[in-house]
């Protein structure tokens, strides 16, 4: 049985119809009259999975897109290539609602290959009118966007004094590694603080002890004693504490001056989030976790946050980003992306970054891969993607870059095949 009555379908199993938004009923001039004719997967193993997603089209442009934390999002990618064959991925904001409207029962991983779709839709999108994505974004704030490079502290197992955490995450090597980023040019960097503190230190509780918070101010008091406070510092705790320790380190903090205190509590707990805002006199950044436009809106609106680190590569895509910004900035809160990704999402970043008045910095975490800055290359100008603590938004047409064909193929993931 069909139901012929136009804009419905038949939902599987249930007979219930809802509203189709697909592309039956708009029109365009024949060369912009394009179609996707496939959806493409492949996975780079860096020091995450990178998940990257090629659209085709049968103007014979394609774009590119990635995926945060790639194994089931690049699955779900695959499987909405049936409601994408035949679609104009110029219409990127109508796209956007197809795919949230049949896939939103796939929670943060369909949300995550929205976004890896979408920015693909883009690229094409820039190729096809000869522009950057930031300009389709609603133009340029800045032509440089500050990084902060996520870094590692903990000596080597050589030159720990023993297995004890307290003799490998010490104060001196948190202050090595934080020097060496800065001479590397970064001007801001971020800390991991929920690390292991001592033997007998209870984590599964989530509250410190005594001994186990002064271990963290250690850590911190050595970082800003070696680079001052001419660098931005933030310090990462990775949703692990109760409020009441939370607010015991952020006032122990205080005195820092961090530029942040990350992630606190547990994102799904908005009120004690909000508690621990209330109570501290720095800045509380929360977001990788928040997916939606509402949710950002409703986190801002409880006072849950000081800045927003919405992920670019998982938030829904590049419009969804800066629908993002826009109510963020309502609220007069800062963002400062959360970003893991291969140097396309990062570049992808980049121009939402470079699109919206609001923006802070965005992280890179890829210290540890040799090859990131060789994975990717501009395809107009010279220079690497990230020099000097700073990504220059890139001018070509869509987002500007091509990938290593030969990178990717020595880095694909078991079972994974080249799509460029």
């Amino acid at each position: 049985m069909t139901n012929e009555k136009p804009g419905y379908r038949i939902a599987q199993g249930g007979g219930v119809p809802w509203r189709d938004m697909g592309r039956e009923e708009t029109h365009r001039p024949p060369e912009r009259d394009i179609e996707i004719t496939d959806v493409k997967t492949m996975a780079i193993a860096g020091n995450f999975t990178w998940g990257i997603v090629k659209v085709e089209t049968d103007a014979g442009v394609y774009g590119l897109g990635e995926t945060f934390r790639a194994e089931a999002a690049l699955d779900m990618a695959g499987r909405m290539t049936t409601d994408l064959v035949g679609e104009n991925p110029l219409d990127t904001h109508r796209m956007r609602e197809l795919l949230e409207q049949r896939y939103t029962g796939t929670g943060r991983i369909g949300q995550a290959a929205f976004t890896a779709i979408e920015t693909a839709c883009y690229d094409i999108k820039g190729k096809i009118f000869d522009v950057p994505v930031y300009e389709l974004l609603g133009g340029k704030y800045r032509d440089r966007i500050k990084i902060y490079c996520d870094t590692h502290g903990g000596a080597s197992l050589g030159e720990a004094e023993s297995h004890d955490p307290k003799d490998v995450y010490t104060p001196e090597s948190y202050a090595r590694a934080a020097r060496e980023v800065v001479d590397e040019g970064f001007e801001a960097l971020k800390f991991d603080l929920d690390v292991p503190t001592h033997e007998t230190y209870d984590e599964s509780n989530r509250r410190m002890d005594n001994e186990a918070l002064e271990h963290k101010v250690s850590l911190v008091e050595a970082v800003r004693d070696e680079i001052g406070y001419d660098i931005d510092l933030g310090m990462d705790l990775h949703w692990n504490f109760t409020v009441e320790t939370a607010v015991r380190l952020g006032k122990k903090l205080e005195r820092f001056d961090l530029a942040w205190l990350e992630d606190p509590v547990p994102p799904e707990k908005s009120k004690a989030q909000q508690r621990v805002a209330e109570k501290l006199d720095l800045p509380v950044l929360t977001g990788e976790n928040l997916v939606t436009v509402d949710q950002f809106n409703t986190a801002a609106r409880q006072g849950m946050m000081d800045i927003a680190a919405p992920d670019v590569n998982k938030c829904g895509g590049l419009g969804e980003f800066v629908d993002i910004a826009t109510v963020c900035d309502l609220y007069g809160i800062p963002i400062a992306s959360h970003n893991i990704s291969s140097p396309l999402g990062t570049i992808a970043g980049a121009h939402v970054s470079a699109a919206i008045p609001n923006f802070l910095c965005m992280e890179w975490h890829a210290r540890d891969v040799p090859w990131w800055n060789e994975m990717a290359t501009r395809t107009e100008g010279n220079g690497p993607i990230l020099e000097d603590g700073y990504i220059d938004v890139p001018e070509g047409p869509g987002l500007g870059v091509e990938l290593n064909r030969d990178l990717c193929e020595q880095y694909l993931t078991d079972g994974s095949e080249l799509i460029i």
